[in-house]
């Protein structure tokens, strides 16, 4: 086997093709750039293509910090990728770094708010349905309070941790969401210890007077979880269309939840769900209630509960086998003992009896006369199933409830009610998407929090990236009536633009070079296989143009 010489060089393409299409098509940098902006002609790299470099590293599924991005981009097309003049060695931690400062001085909310909303205006992909959610991002690094802190930046500091990393320093990302395409639209850096009952009534502020300041005439429907449900905040002001899940922690919620089932009059739903609707007034303001059954909800929390209760059976035969051994000075200590051990037992009825323990005063055997004295005290007990809580536990499995202020039931069904706040998951994904192991931050690692907000722009900018792409080609294939090949090789109309990607791996471009000159004379792209050729076509043809692909008949390269 021979080693190539210098003639020859191979430069990894994999899917970062198809990234670099869409952020194109979306005309990301562009607008980044018209609205950050250089005016200085020595600079090489731009904002707006600082951040295309990093949403292909974050893109890349490669797990690579954000300061080892030109290592990432050594073996990549870069000029094909982002532009002509740029090379790998020129996207260095100070390039990259210098950006975020850029985005944060502009604002990192507003840039990524004026971007989002202008790219789902021109893409038709903006409706009228908003899903808003926070998470945590776990950080890793020493910020310490600074003295004279700028009151806009987050403040990096322990709070309720959503990723049960209680150890570490964490910042909040409010994300709200956008339609079926899941389009995020609005993104908010938040301190560690902010609360989602304050953030979400402060993010939805913000979004509706953004949506005033560039005259958007559309009317958003707010759908979020029971954070949104507030008395001194969402049902006070009702500005606006809601529809949120309901505390039962409230007295009205906790005992419709726990009402028997042959008293409520259930409407059969769509995939064993069931509904009942209910007119509220709570907190002053009418709205429609919508008790919710699911079947398979119920199995699942009966299971668990099942389990719980079998380990609080054992937990408890072993704490009233230690205190039945105990012995105390006084009726007293051993009555409070017991009541300790009943109250951490709901579902058990749980008897106890304090009996004296007798004894003579003296060792050896008694004489004539002499009476027994109580020495202490012991507690007899005996425990058994407390059904009617057990009942009053089961009836709550699988149940919640949504609460609007929709009151148009006709047009506004229960289902949609239903599809609606299911539609909930799709932020959920996002972030899921955000933590994923393969992407490039799920742990963050920067010198401020003014960089980390930014950064944090840029994530979100990934998130959209991809979900956006996906919709396309889910759409695309549907309209063009074509199928790619899932996992497990079915043709599907639906697949997840991360197996596209994987599809993609193996793609090339081979450099030919000659002595002497720096540009290469000749360059091929290889391992372009008639299914990758597919999906190249059916991401339009800023792909067919990164890819080399040459469109004469394009019916006939998707076999159509």
């Amino acid at each position: 086997m021979e080693v190539a010489g210098n003639d020859l060089q191979t430069l990894t393409m994999d899917h970062h093709g198809l990234v670099a299409a869409a952020c194109k098509d979306l005309g990301i940098s562009a607008k980044i750039d018209q609205r950050i902006g250089s005016k200085d002609e020595r600079r090489v790299v731009s904002a707006g293509q600082a951040v295309i470099a990093m949403i292909l590293n974050g893109l890349g599924f490669t797990n690579r910090r954000l300061y080892l991005t030109h290592q990432f981009f050594e073996t990549k097309p870069v000029a094909r990728l982002l532009d002509a003049r740029i090379q790998a060695k020129d996207l260095t931690d100070y390039t990259l770094g210098h950006a975020l400062d850029e985005i944060a001085n502009y604002g990192s909310s507003k840039l990524f708010g004026e971007v989002a909303f202008e790219i789902a205006l021109e893409h038709d992909l903006l409706s009228c349905k908003n899903h808003l959610d926070t998470t945590s991002l776990s950080v890793h690094g020493e910020y310490g309070e600074t003295e004279n802190a700028e009151p806009t930046v987050i403040e990096i500091t322990h709070g309720y941790s959503k990723d049960h990393r209680h150890d570490l320093k964490q910042v909040v990302l409010s994300l709200v969401v956008n339609g079926p395409s899941s389009i995020p639209i609005w993104m908010e850096p938040l301190s560690g210890n902010s609360s989602d009952k304050s953030s979400f009534h402060e993010t939805i502020k913000k979004v509706e007077e953004f949506k005033e300041q560039i005259s958007l005439k559309k009317n958003f429907k707010w759908v979020a979880d029971s954070a949104l449900y507030t008395t001194d905040k969402l049902l006070k002001e009702n500005k606006y269309l809601w529809l949120s899940r309901v505390p039962e922690s409230i007295g009205d919620a906790k005992a419709l939840v726990e009402m028997p089932d042959n008293e409520i009059s259930w409407t059969a739903q769509e995939k064993g769900y069931k509904t009942a609707s209910i007119s509220s007034n709570y907190g002053g303001q009418n709205q429609r209630w919508l008790l919710i059954y699911s079947e398979q909800a119920y199995q699942r929390e009966k299971k668990t509960f099942e389990k719980k209760l079998e380990k609080q059976s054992e937990a408890l035969k072993r704490d009233l086998w230690h205190l039945g051994n105990e012995i105390f000075s006084c009726n007293k200590d051993g009555l409070s003992s017991f009541k300790k051990i009943e109250k951490k037992y709901a579902y058990y009825k749980i008897e106890g009896e304090v009996v004296p323990i007798l004894k003579y005063p003296r060792k050896g055997k008694p004489k004539a006369g002499d009476e027994k004295i109580i020495a202490g005290y012991q507690i007899r007990t005996r425990f058994e199933r407390d059904d009617i809580e057990i009942e009053k536990m089961l009836c709550r499995k699988g149940r919640f409830i949504l609460a609007t202020n929709d009151l148009n039931d006709v047009d506004y069904t229960d289902q949609d009610m239903l599809n609606e706040y299911k539609a909930q998951q799709n932020v959920e994904g996002g972030f899921r998407f955000l933590k994923d192991p393969w992407f490039m931050v799920d742990s963050i690692f920067l010198k401020t929090p003014r960089r980390i907000e930014a950064l944090m722009m840029v994530m979100t900018l990934c998130l959209m990236v991809y979900n956006v792409s996906q919709y396309k080609l889910r759409r695309t294939l549907v309209e063009k009536q074509e199928t790619l090949p899932n996992q497990l090789k079915k043709q599907v109309q639906n697949p997840t633009l991360k197996w596209v990607f994987q599809i993609m791996e193996g793609v090339a471009i081979v450099q030919f070079y000659q002595d002497k000159i720096s540009q290469p004379i000749k360059e091929a792209i290889t391992n372009i296989n008639e299914l990758r050729k597919k999906i190249i076509m059916l991401f339009g043809d800023s792909a067919c143009r990164m890819y080399g692909l040459i469109v004469k008949n394009q019916q006939e390269i998707l076999g159509m």
